[in-house]
């Protein structure tokens, strides 16, 4: 048994047991969201509704602004294996290690197996990736295509063709998972122009013309998709400080309690700084594979960067697309604490602390459950025990409307819709059509001629009326024309029950 375990492909192997163990944690139990609520609701209608409700130019508001190629093989999934919770979450998980699989194989080729192994056991643990592996949404299919991409990148560079014609499906398939691929492609598309490597660059500028001729069904709509994140996004022009919670979310993820985000903060800078110090000192040492290490710290920040530029103008910044990155970021690691010549307590002593930023990250990600989660099931069953003949049951906005939905698809439920042409006007009425949900404009006309009110709130939209010494529209409406009755918590959502005022 010992000596199958020093077999380089009997470690990745458990390695990716162990990762896929770690990835089960909290696969049925954790609450979903919005986001994720519209992946099954929207996927379960078929090509042809997507295409319908992602494209139509009818009405305000923006439709999905994502291309259809993860909720395609997301539809065809489910068709297969159903759609329950666990089930769905299992598509991203599989993704997810075959990015391991991926970044292993681009480790071992550009260093040694101790490095690629390392970088493995890296994005087995970190929690960024244990997230989005659990995420009923793109990303972690996203990672993967890059990575494949990033890995025909490399193995093209011997010369064979079979590599770039790989380049250009995976890039292309990349761009038709997110339409931030390319914020990843350009940095990588670039790199033999910045090392003078003119053979690969012209590869490089040939399978990317294959790629985009691939993707031009897609990208002859680009222009209009750009033009509702322009007019109606929810994404806020980044800061200066994303630049350093990128650190965060690299290392301990985020969000984290506030007793934690000083110590988070303070074990990524260290970890990052140490990186970078080890990195310097590979080029003073003058080591043979410093410009590989130089790379790979290219390609974990360049892409944040050039997306916090694009940002200024188009507000596109989320840092969830970064997760390609960040398993460059693994290898950049792995490479600076395992191939510089660190001594022995501080490479312990820096693995000691990313294995507590993980602890910290991944204990923080299967409990949490406030805004925008929730339980939604205990909810949708709380409403039935409450529900009468007559009533209406209202959410305050699409963010508990769309999980409670998917929980509970025969309940008569509504909500109120965001205000035309805001920033959170992101469900366009054909995209509504497709999902055949009820929508209000009001709260007046939402609970017109109705004596019983079940009203969904979550606190975090209470809580924002609050801070400005005001009550939320919606209950202020409520507590003049009914009378409270009931309140029943749901984690961060409440249940109101309203009765009419007699006259």
């Amino acid at each position: 048994m010992l000596h199958y375990l020093q077999n380089p492909k009997a470690k990745i192997v458990f390695i990716l047991i162990f990762a896929f163990a770690i990835r089960l944690i909290g696969i049925a139990s954790r609450p979903i969201w919005y986001d994720e609520a519209f992946s099954i609701l929207f996927s379960e209608k078929g090509l042809n509704a997507m295409i319908y409700g992602t494209l139509s130019q009818t009405g305000a508001g923006s439709a999905d602004i994502h291309p259809l190629g993860y909720y395609t093989l997301l539809w065809a999934w489910m068709k297969i294996f159903g759609q329950t919770i666990p089930i769905v979450r299992l598509f991203s998980i599989v993704a997810n290690l075959a990015s391991i699989f991926l970044i292993y194989h681009i480790a071992l080729i550009l260093f040694n197996d101790k490095t690629a192994i390392t970088t493995a056991l890296l994005f087995s643990i970190l929690p960024f990736q244990v997230h989005f592996a659990q995420e009923i949404r793109m990303y972690s299919l996203l990672s993967f295509w890059l990575l494949l991409t990033t890995f025909s990148f490399l193995r093209g560079r011997n010369g064979n063709w079979k590599w770039w014609i790989l380049f250009a499906l995976s890039s292309a398939l990349a761009q038709y998972t997110h339409n931030l691929a390319a914020i990843y492609l350009i940095p990588l598309a670039i790199t033999p122009l910045i090392q003078k490597d003119w053979k690969t660059f012209k590869a490089v500028v040939v399978a990317s013309m294959f790629s985009i001729l691939l993707y031009l069904p897609w990208l002859i709509y680009l222009p209009s998709q750009f033009s509702k994140v322009n007019s109606s996004y929810w994404v806020e022009r980044p800061g200066v400080e994303k630049l350093f919670t990128l650190l965060l979310f690299y290392l301990p993820h985020l969000p984290l309690p506030n007793k934690l985000l000083l110590p988070g903060l303070m074990i990524s800078t260290i970890i990052v700084t140490l990186a970078v110090f080890q990195t310097i000192l590979a080029r003073k040492n003058k080591l043979t594979d410093l410009n590989r290490g130089i790379w790979l710290a290219y390609l974990a920040f360049m892409p944040p960067l050039l997306l916090w530029l694009i940002s200024q103008f188009v507000p596109v910044y989320i840092e969830r697309a970064l997760l390609p990155s960040h398993a460059i970021f693994c290898i950049w690691l792995s490479w600076a604490f395992t191939q510089t010549k660190m001594p022995n307590p501080v490479q312990i002593a820096v693995f000691g602390l990313i294995i507590v930023a993980a602890i910290i990250g991944f204990f923080q990600h299967v409990t949490y459950s406030g805004f925008p989660y929730g339980p939604f099931s205990a909810l949708n069953k709380r409403i039935d025990a409450e529900f009468q003949q007559g009533d209406v049951v209202i959410h305050s906005n699409k963010l508990s409307y769309l999980p409670a939905l998917y929980f509970g698809p025969e309940a008569p439920q509504g909500y109120i819709t965001d205000p035309s042409g805001s920033t959170t006007d992101t469900l366009a009425p054909a995209t509504q059509e497709i999902l055949q949900i009820q929508a209000y404009d009001s709260i007046q006309t939402a609970t017109m001629d109705k004596n019983r009110v079940l009203f969904i709130i979550y606190q975090q939209s209470i809580d924002e009326y609050v801070v400005s010494g005001d009550v939320h529209p919606d209950l202020k409406y409520l507590n003049i024309n009914f009378i409270l009755t009931s309140t029943k918590i749901f984690d961060d959502i409440r249940l109101y029950l309203y009765i009419k005022k007699l006259p």
